[in-house]
């Protein structure tokens, strides 16, 4: 029985998108619009207006996958760099920036510059906010401040109850969609903190919580071995890790936004 060539087209294309799924991806979907969701909570009056205005009435969630949706567009191929910043093990940020080039660190400062100056057209002005909503949840995924020589774990691979995958992914997306609770429940969800708690989260700037994010890397990498079998006990130790993480992200993205359309 002959095909016609399109058919063969669209089996190469679809194996070709899920062979390259687990490659270089950030929190899943799920988690972003969790971070961004729980940020909305956050957000004074004035932001509110703002931000509604610029995004033309869509929320932070819906926007906060942006930074992925157009990865597959080679005109936005040159901020591939922005998702992700690799410190080596001794060194800090300061001692190592102007090597690094663009990178989650310089990129989140970039979109607040960028989103503080009024000068700045409003086109530009929802790109940089859309992309900021969605690198902050970056930064809350401690293997997106990873080891280069491994792609922040994309090349440690792993068994997620028996399916192929690596130790990145399963930070990224496994254990939320494991969990199976939508991200405005997940955010509904989150852990009751007092004012004085969200303070101390939200104390220091960009580089101060890249370097939170970064103190836990080692417990992540330290976590699983190459090949290893993850199951239920991993979800039991860590998935609270992840929450943790995705509710930070949150509370400090809303203390960004309000420093912007203050």
């Amino acid at each position: 029985m002959q095909f016609p060539r399109y058919i063969f087209f669209l089996f190469f294309l679809l194996a070709f998108n899920f062979s390259n799924g687990n490659t270089k991806s950030d929190w899943g979907k799920n988690g972003h619009r969790t971070t961004a969701k729980i940020a909305e909570g956050y957000l004074k009056g004035r932001a509110k207006r703002k931000i509604k205005k610029l995004l033309e009435g869509k929320s932070l969630a819906l926007v906060s996958t942006f930074g992925d949706d157009i990865k597959s567009d080679p005109e936005y191929r040159k901020y591939s760099r922005w998702h992700y910043v690799n410190i080596p093990s001794g060194k800090t940020y300061e001692e190592v920036k102007d090597e690094l080039g663009e990178n989650l660190i310089w990129a989140i400062q970039e979109c607040v510059s960028k989103l503080k100056d009024e000068n700045t057209p409003e086109k530009e002005q929802q790109f940089f906010l859309k992309m900021l909503v969605h690198l902050v949840g970056d930064l809350h995924q401690p293997l997106h401040v990873g080891h280069a020589e491994d792609k922040g774990g994309n090349d440690i691979d792993v068994k997620w109850f028996n399916k192929s995958t690596n130790l990145h992914r399963v930070w990224d997306s496994e254990m939320i969609e494991f969990f199976d609770m939508s991200y405005s429940d997940l955010a509904r969800n989150e852990a009751e903190l007092s004012r004085q708690e969200v303070k101390n989260i939200q104390k220091g700037n960009v580089l101060d919580w890249a370097m939170d994010s970064k103190n836990l890397v080692a417990k992540v990498y330290a976590s699983a071995e190459e090949d290893e079998k993850l199951y239920y006990r991993y979800m039991y130790d860590w998935f609270g890790v992840v929450r943790s993480q995705l509710q930070k992200g949150g509370i400090r993205l809303a203390k960004l936004l309000n420093e912007i359309y203050a």
